[in-house]
């Protein structure tokens, strides 16, 4: 083989290389390209929230007048009730203090504070201020009528604001209630408004109500 030609083998390769680089580039470019779109998917969808997880389960934020002085931090604040079950969780909030000392009298806090997925129709001081003194003093020193009015209040199951347009609930006192409303507007027995509603606690889903609820005798 003569120089001329090794030189012009020399070329031919030299072009055949610089052909096909651009190509192999071009697919790991390519290749790697799919890869990070992949990854990235993956990735967004991985982060990315499930639907309807915003406030209650039912994916709705409590909700009505009296939420508004609810704190916006601390242990009364709506995240601060989420982490406690609901007796303790009452205790933080400051408008509930009647009904607190009311289920601590009838021995109710562990009871309530155990029971897992309940509905509480929880009245505030202003609803048992409706009550007259000598009367609310007698009920409370009545445990047995206290422990029933109290369990009346309680739903053995976590309920919707949407289950609260045309409902009937059996209670844990064992006689049924009444709910009705819509657009966040609801009343329980035809007689107390939610006044803040849809409340979560680590057990129990809260409805504030202006007046306490009496079962039938």
């Amino acid at each position: 083989m003569n120089e001329q030609t090794r030189r012009f083998r020399r070329a031919a390769v030299a072009v055949a290389a610089a052909a096909v680089l651009p190509l192999a580039l071009t697919a790991c470019s390519d290749d790697s390209g799919d890869k990070a779109a992949g990854t990235s998917a993956s990735t967004a969808a991985e982060s990315a929230p499930a639907e309807g997880t915003a406030g209650g389960k039912d994916g709705a934020e409590p909700f009505g007048p009296a939420c508004s002085s609810v704190p916006k931090e601390g242990a009364g604040s709506f995240d601060g009730m989420a982490e406690d079950p609901v007796a303790t969780a009452a205790s933080h909030n400051p408008a509930l203090s009647t009904l607190v000392t009311a289920v601590q009298k009838a021995g109710l806090v562990d009871t309530l504070n155990n029971a897992q997925d309940i509905t509480v129709f929880a009245p505030t001081n202003d609803a048992f201020a409706k009550i007259p003194k000598a009367d609310l003093d007698k009920v409370l020193a009545d445990k047995e009528q206290l422990t029933k009015i109290l369990t009346y209040h309680v739903v053995g199951k976590r309920l919707t604001p949407a289950q609260l347009q045309d409902g009937t609930y059996d209670t844990l006192e064992k006689s049924a209630l009444t709910t009705s409303g819509a657009d966040e507007s609801y009343t329980v027995n035809d007689s107390a408004d939610v006044v803040c509603g849809n409340v979560r606690t680590a057990n129990a889903t809260v409805y504030i109500v202006d007046t306490v609820l009496m079962p039938e005798k």
